[in-house]
């Protein structure tokens, strides 16, 4: 990588060789700097894009760097006077920091092996302190959540937890037991809102999240103020995370929408401290000018802070640009090495690198040269930046700061490839520390490691108080206090899927009926967030475009190819659906950001994501988890569900595996119904679920796109049918030889039913069939009426399976999942208990083939009930053989080995 070149620097050789015309070379550079003095910036600007595109035209190719010179984007006139004490906050900095440090290093060397970082606070300690003291707004004590939105870096969470204790919210038992939330009253490992619903607003643990959730956060603030729900002019979201962190492909996935939305109330904060946890993020190169190139060229505004104050007068002297060709030519390795290594190195290994370089330092001492800081722990410079950021008007900004990880650890940590690691340090480590940030602590405080907090009259303290008071009150802070919207009425808009009679429709069709129910409501339908990833057609939601319009933060400027038909394509600002395009990652980063607008914005709203069902727990699963960890409240559908539902479609399109991860989530309630009636009653249970009683859990809801006709649901199944499972028909046998109780969900409950009738007209055996909506919710009820039994908080287990499946007849259950969805209730059932489903990989074939392959048609459901009475004893073994002569079963290798 070079530097930008400068009209005044020395031409190397190689330069020297293109420059034919060096004095016509002058006469350009001259007229540009003379059109700057006397016309400004602006034009200047408009001149070399002038050039630029007239080059383009005459064919010459574009070949200018990405990114700028390796320097501090605002100059030193620009930086502007700090408006704080910077004397007290580079103290309060300080007592923060050791704070950080005591509580990671007192818990491992009490415990040892419960972890922590020191590192990365310690080198953004500055980023989040310029924030907290000059940036981040509060609630300033209104009822409307007024307050700035910040996504913290997750392994920073002991400096957030250090000032929260300064600040009285947190005590000292609370930092002690620092990672110890099932021993004592401790603080959890990262930002988790379900550990901390009081405190934490966003859970950026897993790294990448953050990004792209800060992303559609402040997009959908603009949603709410477009839509007149909600003013959100004067919010912001800051989201401060890892130059490592980068590399993760959520982290970048929403950088383009955020510029083409003009989102100027986002800005980043990336802290480049160069290292990622085994080592530098690029150590051959430069990560600060590869996000640079990478931020430009999504249409960000780009302010790097790379070098602190100590640094202005060198770069001022710096006449032949010595000095940035040097630092453009130094990889981060490189950086690394130098950062870990006292004055002295760095005169001998960097400025002595050539006399023009040594010239710039050869009046300072190895100490002045150590004293040399990186901007990102210089608060003049971080404030200017952040001064700017919010200064930027229509297209959101990024701030790359660099600095040292583990900055004040010496050679415990201090720009080390283990500082990631460092969890514990020796006494003189310790005492070094204290020594470096002037901490009024005594040796053998330093020792015990004792939490240090100022007198409450101290300078620290009241200019702590003054600052958060002047910003508006406490940070991070979480409310989840909102209204509760009312849910019309069950039999008023799901009338057609509870009466169907026998009507052909399919589950996904029904859905979108019933969501367009709601949309007509005058207080729920404003509130639901319908949401697409570039799939409305396939799922049959066309017709939406047009009643509620497609949201587009500039309306529609193009006249739609199908402006005549009743289905056209509308785009509106005040457009309610959200249509994502072919981003999985990004449309439920919209439903988080909507799922949680009741705690963020104090605005209850029902989301309601529809997708193809294998994009999404298996696509986005860990989004997913994090927005239970946020207490998401919403709908997600997963349309298309099961592995045979999606006839000719084949291995990654079907679904047999998202119900059983829903299953693993503890706030998720899954479900599987077959009948449009059941998934009314299902839909509207989860809806006043959410909003009515204002639970903590979100709903996933698999839909299918069979049409096949829909019974009319008797209202006696209703509470049955959210129980898990309900008694569907029973068919008897004119002799009957056995008796077996089948169960069926979603799209193979209707090979269920089949098969029963086949049992009693071809076997004579009686069977009762039940529709299983949510085995997971049959599940959780027994797996709680057991433990209150052993517990001895309750008599013998009346769970619904237990109820519903007594006796010894065997249990033969199916479904269009693995097996592992059925096998939920295994052990809850006393009798002989067989499952079906459809483990291995997709195929693409006919709905029928492919049921036939994976063995849950009819007519293997009729061979697992008779296995199961010959087994018990009740039917001869030969039936088995009669039973595979008839229906032509295939004895070759099984589905999930093929």
């Amino acid at each position: 990588m070079v530097a930008m070149m400068n009209p005044n620097e020395p031409l190397s050789a190689e330069d020297a060789d293109l420059d034919s015309d060096p004095g016509e070379t002058a006469e350009w550079c001259e007229a540009l700097e003379s059109t700057l003095a006397h016309c400004g910036p602006a034009r200047a600007r408009y001149l070399l894009q002038r050039l630029q595109a007239h080059a383009l035209e005459l064919g010459l190719e574009r070949d200018t760097q990405a990114f700028s010179a390796y320097r501090n984007t605002l100059p030193v006139e620009q930086q502007g006077v700090y408006p704080g004490d910077l004397e007290l906050d580079e103290r309060i900095t300080s007592i923060l920091r050791w704070n950080a440090l005591a509580m990671v290093v007192r818990a491992n060397h009490a415990y040892g092996d419960l972890g922590g970082h020191i590192a990365s606070y310690a080198s953004a300690a500055e980023i989040f302190e310029v924030g907290f003291q000059h940036f981040f707004r509060g609630e300033g004590g209104g009822e409307q959540r007024s307050a700035d939105l910040v996504f913290f870096q997750p392994h920073s969470a002991p400096g957030i937890y250090a000032r929260a204790f300064l600040e009285g919210r947190l005590s000292e038992a609370q930092l002690a037991n620092y990672r110890q939330e099932v021993a004592g009253n401790g603080l959890c490992s990262y930002p988790h809102p379900w550990l901390m619903p009081e405190f934490w607003q966003f859970p950026t643990g897993s790294m990448g999240l953050g990004p792209i959730n800060a992303v559609y956060q402040a997009r959908f603030m603009r949603y709410l103020q477009h839509r007149g729900l909600l003013d959100t002019s004067q919010r912001h979201v800051w989201g401060v995370f890892g130059d490592g962190e980068m590399d993760e492909p959520e982290s970048i996935a929403g950088l383009t929408l955020a510029a083409r939305e003009g989102l100027d109330n986002l800005t980043f904060i990336i802290n480049c401290n160069l290292q990622r946890l085994d080592g530098p993020v690029r150590g051959n190169g430069q990560i600060i000018q590869e996000l640079e190139a990478l931020f430009s060229g999504a249409g960000w505004n780009v302010i790097k802070v790379l070098w602190g104050s100590e640094w202005d007068a060198l770069f001022a002297r710096d006449h032949e640009h010595a000095l940035l060709r040097q630092l453009a030519a130094t990889p981060d390795g490189q950086f690394q090495t130098l950062g870990a290594n006292d004055g002295s190195y760095n005169l001998e290994h960097f400025f002595k690198q050539s006399p023009a370089l040594q010239r710039l330092v050869e009046h300072m001492s190895s100490e002045q040269i150590n004293a040399l800081r990186r901007g990102g722990h210089d608060m003049r410079k971080l404030h200017a930046a952040y001064a700017a950021a919010k200064a930027c008007k229509g297209r959101p900004t990024v701030i790359l700061a660099k600095t040292k990880k583990g900055y004040g650890m010496s050679s415990a940590g201090e720009s080390r490839m283990t500082a990631h690691q460092a969890k514990k340090l020796d006494v003189q480590a310790l005492l070094a520390f204290r020594d470096r940030f002037h901490l009024p602590l005594s040796d053998q405080a330093v020792e015990q490691l004792q939490f240090y907090r100022p007198a409450e009259d101290s300078a620290e303290m009241l200019y702590l108080r003054q600052r958060r008071a002047a910003l508006g009150g406490l940070l991070p802070q979480r409310r989840s206090d909102c209204r509760r919207l009312p849910v019309p009425d069950l039999q008023a808009f799901g009338s057609f899927a509870l009466h169907a009679d026998g009507k052909p429709m399919s589950t996904t069709m029904a859905a979108v009926r019933l969501l367009g129910s709601w949309l007509k409501t005058p207080e729920l339908g404003p509130r639901v967030v319908p949401i697409v990833a570039d799939e409305a057609r396939t799922f049959g939601m066309a017709s939406l475009f047009r009643q509620i319009g497609i949201y587009s933060s500039c309306g529609q400027r193009y006249e739609p190819e199908d402006a005549g038909s009743l289905l056209t394509y509308k785009e509106a600002r005040d457009g309610q659906l959200l249509e994502e395009g072919i981003t999985e990652a990004g449309a439920i980063s919209s439903w988080v950001a909507a799922a949680t607008s009741y705690a963020v914005h104090g605005e209850p709203m029902l989301p309601v994501y529809i997708y193809y069902s294998m994009f999404g727990f298996q696509r986005v699963g860990d989004l997913l988890w994090a927005a239970a960890d946020q207490r998401a409240r919403g709908l997600l559908l997963g349309a298309t569900a099961g592995r045979t539902t999606l006839g000719g479609e084949g291995l990654q399109h079907q679904d047999g595996s998202s119900l059983v991860m829903a299953a693993l989530v503890p706030n998720c309630r899954a479900w599987d119904p077959c009948f449009a009636g059941e998934l009314a009653v299902i839909l509207d249970y989860a809806a006043r679920r959410m909003l009515v009683e204002q639970c903590d859990e979100f709903h996933y809801v698999a839909v299918m796109n069979e049409n096949y006709p829909q019974p009319t649901l008797a209202a006696q199944a209703y509470e049955d049918v959210l129980r898990g499972m309900y008694r569907f028909s029973q068919q008897q046998a004119l002799n009957p030889r056995g008796k077996v109780r089948l169960l069926g969900s979603g799209a193979i409950l209707r090979e269920v039913i089949a098969a029963s009738e086949l049992l009693a007209t071809e076997w004579q055996v009686d069977s009762d069939v039940f529709s299983v909506t949510s085995f997971s919710e049959l599940a959780r009820e027994a797996r709680q009426e057991r433990r209150s039994a052993a517990m001895g908080q309750g008599g013998e287990e009346e769970s619904h399976v237990r109820r519903c499946l007594a006796g010894d007849a065997p249990v033969i259950a199916a479904s269009d999942y693995a097996r592992a969805w059925p096998q939920l209730i295994a052990e809850y059932i006393e009798a002989p208990y067989m499952t079906l489903g459809t483990d291995g990989f997709g195929r693409s074939d006919t709905r029928q083939a492919l049921r036939q392959f994976f063995e849950v048609d009819r007519h293997s459901v009729v061979m697992a009930a008779l296995y199961s009475l010959v087994k018990q004893g009740q039917l001869a073994e030969q039936v088995l053989g009669q039973a595979r002569a008839r229906y032509q079963l295939s004895d070759s290798q099984a589905p999930w080995c093929r």
